[in-house]
C-alpha cells in the first residue's frame, strides 16, 4: 500500500504509530508527490479528492492523511487552510492574530483516507489543546506551538513516541487498521 504525500514527517510518524501499536501487518510504501487540494471548508472532501489523485497516479492501494488546525477564538481557522497559513503566515502569525485573545483554545483534525479503487473510506481523529504563548524549540509545522489537553509540553518539545500518545493522526490511524484488518480479504478479492 503506498502512503501518498508530499510531507515526509507525516509518513515517519504514521510509520512509527504503525510500529508502537503493533500494527505490523500493513506494509506502507512513502510516495512523495504533491496532491492537488481542492477548496473546501471540510477536511474529509480535501482528503477524498486527494485520495482518488492518488490511486489515480499508482493504480494500487493508497493512503493519504490531511489535517487542519481549529483555533477557537479564530473561528476555526485556519481549520482546512492550515498548510497555506503556515506557509504564509507561518507560527509567529498566528500568535500575531491571538495576541489579544484570552481563548487559546484549539483542536488538531486528522482525516485519513484510503481507496482501493472501488470504496473511498475515512477516519477522523481529533486532539484538543491549547495555543501557546510564545513558540518553543523542536517539532514540524504548527507542533512549536500547539499544547495538547492534559500535556505539559507543545508537540514540538516532545519526542515522536510522547506526541503520538496524544496524536490526531493515531486515533484516525488506529480506527483505520482495525477497519482494514476486518476487511481485508473484501479489500483483496
Amino acid at each position: 500500500m503506498y502512503f501518498v504525500s508530499k510531507n515526509v514527517n507525516k509518513y515517519n510518524e504514521i510509520k512509527e504509530l504503525l510500529l508502537d501499536n503493533g500494527l505490523t501487518h500493513l506494509r506502507l510504501e512513502h510516495k512523495k508527490i504533491e496532491l492537488k487540494e481542492i477548496q473546501s471548508n471540510f477536511l474529509d472532501e480535501v482528503a477524498t479528492v486527494k485520495v482518488k489523485q492518488a490511486f489515480e497516479l499508482f493504480g494500487e492501494q493508497v493512503l493519504i492523511e490531511d489535517d487542519g488546525l481549529f483555533i477557537e477564538s479564530l473561528n476555526g481557522f485556519p481549520g482546512v487552510y492550515s498548510s497555506f497559513v503556515y506557509d504564509t503566515l507561518g507560527n509567529n502569525g498566528i500568535l500575531d492574530l491571538l495576541k489579544n485573545k484570552t481563548n487559546r483554545k484549539a483542536v488538531f483534525k486528522s482525516v485519513i483516507a484510503f481507496y482501493e479503487g472501488k470504496n473511498i473510506k475515512t477516519f477522523i481523529g481529533e486532539v484538543k489543546g491549547l495555543i501557546s504563548d510564545n513558540i518553543q524549540e523542536g517539532g514540524w509545522g504548527f507542533d512549536p506551538i500547539f499544547i495538547p489537553e492534559n500535556a505539559e509540553k507543545c508537540f514540538g518539545q516532545m519526542d515522536l513516541n510522547s506526541k503520538n500518545k496524544y496524536s490526531h493522526r493515531r486515533s484516525a490511524l488506529v480506527q483505520f487498521y482495525k477497519w482494514y484488518i476486518q476487511n481485508i480479504n473484501k479489500i483483496v478479492k
